[in-house]
């Protein structure tokens, strides 16, 4: 039982990407061997049984020597070794480009893919793949009768709450502001200016935006966004702390009062669900979140990821809380994510997928697994 694997970045310390390593690994016990494909490569933190060839990206190759790379690799692997079945992870340009060669080996294609791009590669993926799956009902957007939903794949072990309580990064006061951690690369679709207009309305609050532009992204984005800040007279309660490794993301979750995520429809945001993870309340304003969010769910969501005036009404809410009353409700939100959307919840659907065609069901798991 070997695995083809394809995979959009391969590197332990991607600020954004890592987690497909833990995806990678995650798999591994189930496989006699995983060949993984990757666009780009970085550092290599995979399980014994797991062999990792990439096509070039990060070594500079242009579109035309990645792509003669790819053939090359995927050639070599399929006749050196058997496959039981191919995983295109993110990949959906890769599952095209091999469809037809995986086709002549009879090796069949399951695409994960979350996002509501309707680009061309995820619908010419979809056609050739035998299955795609997804995490959430609306993050996929196409209709097709070969889509299983199986949840997001949540560290659930890491992403967990602190034994002990972290101290806000604003120090300064009496009390402290209270910190409002927003994850999310800085782009107008994820908001974070809703989030600078709703500080502005609460005195006893910082926001901390982690993550930072994308490279391919203009970078004045961050500008506008510390402009804004200095015109609303709120510059010094709020941070930007920039791309951090997992670990750093975990911290600033375990010091914040409150999570905000504003991504859209289409976009079942896993950096939503990791504050909830950690037991932070979470306030969101994609209505596919509601299950997760569960008896909390009129407190935690937002009509508008527009209305600043209604996240910051939500916001005095949560503040207005005990310590005491947080914690339960982020100790709501963590039990419904392990139960969801946690990687022990995940793998077992997965992989009943990649063998059979068809997940197996919430609570049960895969029994044909090694």
């Amino acid at each position: 039982m070997n695995l083809l694997l394809f995979n959009l970045a391969t590197d332990a310390d991607d600020p954004i990407l890592s987690f497909t390593t833990l995806w990678i690994n995650r798999l591994a016990p189930h496989y006699d061997h995983i060949d993984v494909i990757t666009m780009r490569a970085g550092r290599l933190a995979v399980a014994e049984n797991v062999t990792v060839f990439s096509i070039g990206k990060e070594k500079g190759y242009g579109e035309t020597r990645r792509a003669l790379e790819f053939y090359r690799l995927l050639f070599g692997r399929l006749r050196q070794r058997r496959y039981a079945a191919c995983f295109a992870h993110m990949m959906p340009l890769f599952a095209v480009m091999g469809a037809p060669l995986l086709r002549l080996y009879r090796l069949p294609i399951t695409l994960w893919y979350t996002h509501r791009s309707r680009h061309w590669t995820a619908r010419l993926g979809m056609k050739v793949s035998r299955r795609v799956v997804t995490a959430a009902p609306d993050s996929f957007p196409f209709q097709t009768p070969k889509l299983r939903v199986i949840g997001h794949g949540i560290d659930t072990d890491f992403f967990s709450p602190a034994s002990l309580p972290h101290a806000p990064l604003h120090g300064e006061g009496e009390p402290p502001p209270k910190d409002i951690v927003h994850v999310a690369r800085l782009m107008p679709i994820k908001h974070q200016a809703t989030l600078l207009r709703a500080i502005g309305d609460i005195p006893e609050a910082s926001a901390v935006f982690v993550g930072d532009v994308p490279p391919e992204k203009d970078a004045s984005y961050r500008a506008e966004l510390e402009q804004m800040g200095r015109d609303l007279g709120i510059s010094d309660r709020v941070i930007f702390a920039g791309d951090q490794p997992p670990e750093g993301v975990r911290d600033c979750y375990r010091r914040a009062a409150a999570a905000v995520n504003l991504s859209p429809p289409g976009l079942f945001d896993k950096a939503a669900l990791e504050p909830m993870a950690v037991g932070i309340p979470t306030i969101v304003s994609n209505a596919a979140f509601e299950s997760v969010l569960g008896q909390d769910a009129a407190l935690l969501r937002v009509a508008s990821p527009d209305n600043h005036a209604a996240l910051a009404e939500r916001l005095r809410q949560l503040l207005a809380l005990t310590d005491q009353q947080r914690a339960a409700i982020g100790s709501r939100l963590r039990a419904n994510v392990v139960a969801g959307h946690s990687f022990d919840a995940l793998i077992p659907r997965l992989v009943s997928v990649l063998k059979t065609g068809e997940p197996v069901p919430n609570g049960q798991t895969d029994e044909t697994s090694r």
